[in-house]
C-alpha cells in the first residue's frame, strides 16, 4: 500500500534547520564585512603612498635635468615637463579623495644661496585616509589623528 505522507515528509528542511543556516550566514557576514572595509582602507592608503612616490620620482628626474624643481604650486602633473621631456605621463588619482576633481598638488621652493637652504618640494594628497592606515608614517600634524599624507623632499612620506 502507498503512503503519500511518508514521501512528503522527506522532501524539505525543517524550520529550525533553515534558521540555523541563516544564523551561521549572519555571523560570518558580521565577521567578514569589517575586515573587507579595513582591507579597502589600507589599499587606498597604499595606492596614495605609491602615487606620492611616483610624483616625487618625477620631480627628482626633472631636477636632475633642469637643476631646479618645477616652480610654484600647481596641480600634478601640469608642470612636470621641460618642453621635450614629460616626466609624469598621467595624473595619478587618489582613491581616498572625497571628490573626483581633487588632485595631488605640488609646491616647490627655490634654493636660497644666502642662507644655504636647498631647493625643496612638498606633494600633498587630497584624500582623507583612515587614521589606522597611517600608523606606520611619522605624524607631523598638530592633531593626534592624522588623515592625510604628504611627501616632503629629503624626508619622504609623512602623515598630517
Amino acid at each position: 500500500m502507498f503512503h503519500p505522507t511518508t514521501n512528503r515528509a522527506q522532501r524539505g528542511f525543517t524550520l529550525i534547520e533553515v534558521m540555523i543556516v541563516v544564523a551561521v550566514i549572519a555571523i560570518l557576514a558580521l565577521i567578514l564585512i569589517p575586515n573587507f572595509t579595513n582591507a579597502r582602507s589600507q589599499a587606498q592608503t597604499a595606492t596614495c603612498e605609491s602615487n606620492l612616490r611616483e610624483i616625487a620620482t618625477a620631480a627628482e628626474l626633472y631636477y636632475s635635468d633642469v637643476q631646479a624643481y618645477p616652480s610654484g604650486t600647481s596641480v600634478v602633473p601640469a608642470t612636470f615637463t621641460n618642453g621635450t621631456t614629460v616626466y609624469l605621463e598621467t595624473t595619478p588619482v587618489d582613491p581616498a579623495a572625497t571628490d573626483s576633481t581633487q588632485t595631488y598638488t605640488f609646491g616647490a621652493t627655490a634654493a636660497d644661496t644666502t642662507s644655504g637652504t636647498p631647493a625643496s618640494y612638498l606633494v600633498t594628497c587630497p584624500g582623507i585616509h583612515a587614521p589606522f592606515t597611517l600608523s606606520k608614517l611619522t605624524n607631523t600634524g598638530t592633531g593626534s589623528s592624522p588623515h592625510t599624507i604628504i611627501y616632503k623632499s629629503g624626508y619622504g612620506l609623512e602623515a598630517q
